[in-house]
């Protein structure tokens, strides 16, 4: 290009086809049409969405989101198109073939000479593995995401304290707090572990039932009584393993409290296999003196059987309890699943 053609800039013919070869994905929507349509998109952004320019011209953006899309990236785009405000949002889009990807978009209104809002344009770019690993976005949906799993997890804890505040004295209700907090402050160690490796929600199920078993043993256990911890590997939700540390917790606790009356010494084994990628069974055994002839596991006479009734029930879970007078055997077989299920 010589001096002349410097100084005077390039046609607007020409900017604009270079514009429409560029390889960053750009997007033109009409605010002043129904719905704010988008009007042009260039091949950069046929080759990144697999959208042809036929069929994304007329619709709203919103095509390109989908059921993983995170609805506060939606509020956020959708607040700077009404304030006219310049935003940058990494969202979850979705290709014409359903396939899934983070995409960083700019958002920047267009005004015209006048000062007049013409258009916005939308910058695209698909975000790399390890670019979207470090997005900023990623980071903040995993704090809001655990804060809303914290808020469920309490909930079910303040539902079982007024259930047991109806039935028992005031000290016992205190003291079985204690225990269920304490599983929870365990889950979310393991939550919070970086040495885990693993996408923030999922958790080292049994790598949290070894602690669990060793702190409700310490919390509950007698001197003479030994605990033997076996736990495989798996990994499943923190939801699953709320409900599951909660029942394992009810049901060390109560072999503590039963399963060794009259005698200073026994053991308690705590298994944990995973048969499969999307099951676990769990077994907690005692050598103990066995149920009373007639008793059910559990006992729905019990603040505690009723809790473990119910969690059983919500993890959709197998039970199958054999006792006899050398001991008592409950075993667990549990579906289960991670946040990238």
């Amino acid at each position: 290009m010589d001096k002349q053609n410097v100084l005077t800039g390039l046609p607007d013919a020409e900017a604009f086809r270079i514009l429409a070869e560029s390889p960053i994905s750009m997007v033109l929507t009409d605010p002043h049409l129904e719905d704010n349509p988008i009007v042009y998109v260039n091949r950069a952004f046929e080759r990144v969405t697999g959208y042809n320019a036929s069929s994304a011209v007329g619709r709203n953006c919103r095509f390109l989101q989908g059921e993983d899309t995170d609805p506060e990236d939606v509020r956020r785009i959708k607040q700077a198109i009404e304030q006219q405000t310049e935003t940058t949002v990494d969202i979850v889009n979705y290709r014409a073939d359903g396939t899934q990807f983070l995409n960083r978009l700019l958002l920047t209104p267009i005004y015209d000479q006048d000062g007049q809002l013409r258009h916005f344009l939308g910058i695209q770019k698909r975000l790399t593995e390890h670019e979207a690993q470090n997005s900023v976005n990623v980071s903040q949906h995993a704090i809001r995401e655990l804060k809303h799993r914290v808020k469920n997890h309490l909930a079910m804890i303040v539902s079982m304290i007024r259930l047991q505040s109806r039935a028992v004295p005031a000290a016992d209700t205190v003291k079985s707090l204690a225990r269920r907090v304490e599983s929870l402050q365990l889950l979310y160690e393991e939550l919070s572990d970086p040495s885990a490796g693993r996408r923030t929600g999922n958790v080292s199920l049994g790598a949290y039932i070894s602690r669990l078993a060793n702190t409700t043993a310490h919390l509950d256990g007698r001197a003479g009584i030994r605990v033997n911890v076996d736990v495989g590997d798996a990994t499943c939700s923190s939801e699953i393993a709320a409900k599951i540390g909660l029942v394992v917790s009810e049901i060390i606790t109560n072999a503590f409290q039963h399963a060794f009356e009259g005698r200073d010494e026994g053991l308690l084994n705590i298994h944990l296999d995973a048969p499969a990628e999307d099951r676990v069974v769990i077994s907690v055994e005692d050598d103990g003196v066995g149920l009373p002839e007639g008793t059910e596991y559990p006992n729905m006479g019990s603040v505690g059987g009723r809790v473990v009734a119910a969690l059983l029930g919500d993890l959709d879970a197998e039970l199958d309890v054999t006792s006899g007078d050398k001991g008592t055997t409950i075993r667990l077989s549990i579906p289960i699943r991670t946040y990238d299920s």
